[in-house]
């Protein structure tokens, strides 16, 4: 295994966080990352919604023509898992939705991909033991969507136990852990402050690249692989308005959400992609690191 291996995941959701209905960022930031991860000789994981893939099949195509994986990213960008913190209006399935939620999002993403997805990840990365056990069933192989700032535990890849998804178990699926940099004190009751996203675009790759370096010296001391799984958004790569008016009312979003989206975002993209090269790590998809992890 390489000495750095990176999962670069892309939400494929609506707008400024899934807080609006529209799809700018996947019309026109999807064609931006494609070429620029061409350009640097990357290769990642798209997990669309399965709206997103419905509405956007030229787009799922795109993904895929260009030799990345399309994987699935819920159904409409609900909460599947267990809720971390509370957020106003936005409830949790019941567990014994889940496995109808997530079949007919599988199915969405299969018909404008040609075949199943493989590779899941819940938005919010609140994911649960009956998500998992779901996608077990279904066929996936891999998970992205395991909070490490928050259960602190898993510091690499493993599969998961089907009574406790944060627990090792023998399950086939492989969960990818999201990166956090533990090496640094939280003063967050959820730990967020260790998550670092959206970093690169807020201050910039450098500052971001800090605080990766921080947790691979971590997960080295402790005799792990340092093994680094990223979430961006199309969305983040075009600019975002600061209030959208839709439906009875408008949204205002936290500016952190909207800020530097566009042009900056994506030159701090290219100038992380070349600080993680120089640092000699190598790039793969969910779905390629599940079928050679040992």
């Amino acid at each position: 295994m390489p000495e750095i291996t990176i999962v670069l995941g892309f939400d494929m959701e609506t707008d400024a966080g899934s807080w609006s209905p529209y799809y700018e960022g996947v019309r026109h930031g999807t064609p931006q990352l494609i070429d620029l991860l061409a350009a640097k000789d990357a290769t990642a994981t798209f997990f669309f919604t399965g709206d997103a893939a419905r509405n956007f099949p030229e787009v799922v195509r795109s993904v895929d023509d260009a030799g990345h994986e399309v994987g699935c990213h819920s159904l409409y960008h609900e909460t599947v898992g267990d809720p971390i913190f509370e957020i106003p209006g936005v409830k949790p399935l019941l567990p014994e939705e889940v496995p109808l939620r997530l079949q007919v999002a599988t199915d969405w993403v299969a018909e404008s991909l040609g075949r199943q997805p493989v590779s899941f990840r819940a938005p919010r990365l609140w994911a649960s033991t009956a998500v998992l056990n779901a996608l077990e069933d279904l066929g996936y192989v891999a998970d992205a969507s395991y909070p490490l700032y928050y259960y602190e535990e898993r510091l690499a890849p493993y599969h998961p136990s089907r009574d406790d998804w944060t627990q090792v178990g023998d399950m086939s699926i492989l969960e990818i852990p999201n990166f956090a940099d533990m090496s640094i004190d939280s003063t967050d009751e959820y730990g967020r402050d260790r998550d670092q996203w959206p970093m690169f675009r807020t201050h910039s790759a450098a500052e971001l690249m800090a605080h990766i370096d921080g947790f691979i010296g971590y997960v080295r001391e402790r005799g792990e692989p340092a093994v680094l799984c990223f979430y961006f958004h199309p969305w983040e790569f075009v600019e975002m308005p600061t209030q959208m008016h839709y439906g009875e009312g408008t949204v205002v979003p936290d500016y952190f959400l909207v800020e530097n989206c566009g042009e900056y975002a994506l030159e701090q993209l290219s100038a992380l992609l070349d600080l993680l090269r120089a640092r000699g790590a190598s790039f793969t998809t969910a779905r390629d690191l599940a079928t050679s992890w040992e």
